[in-house]
């Protein structure tokens, strides 16, 4: 299991700090097939996960569902036939924190099964 993969996330505020760029680069190795991407202005974490059926997108959205109500931290989620989009960011400060690398990589697990 990836360090960040065995972490909490913590309870964020609107006066949280983002992540900086230099923890992006120190973070991102350990979620490796996540883009960084700016969507309405927010960095945002995202991922296409493949699947050979939409029974089975349908089974990993909600494990990510599960998984997000048990962290307490939601993502976007698109589900369409044979694949699943995940966006990572924290809403409250509109951006990126580390609970959203930590998130990513919870989110790499569930799809390993």
């Amino acid at each position: 299991m990836s360090r960040l993969g065995s972490q909490s996330c913590v309870a964020c505020r609107r006066d949280s700090p983002r992540v900086t760029a230099a923890e992006i680069t120190e973070l991102s190795p350990e979620i490796t097939g996540w883009e960084l991407v700016e969507r309405d202005g927010i960095q945002r974490l995202e991922r296409v996960f493949d699947f050979t059926s939409f029974a089975d997108a349908l089974a990993f959205t909600n494990r990510v569902g599960a998984l997000a109500e048990a962290e307490g931290h939601h993502p976007a989620l698109l589900t369409e036939w044979g694949r699943v989009t995940v966006a990572w960011w924290t809403h409250k400060i509109r951006g990126l924190h580390r609970n959203d690398f930590i998130m990513a990589a919870k989110t790499d697990l569930l799809a390993k099964g």
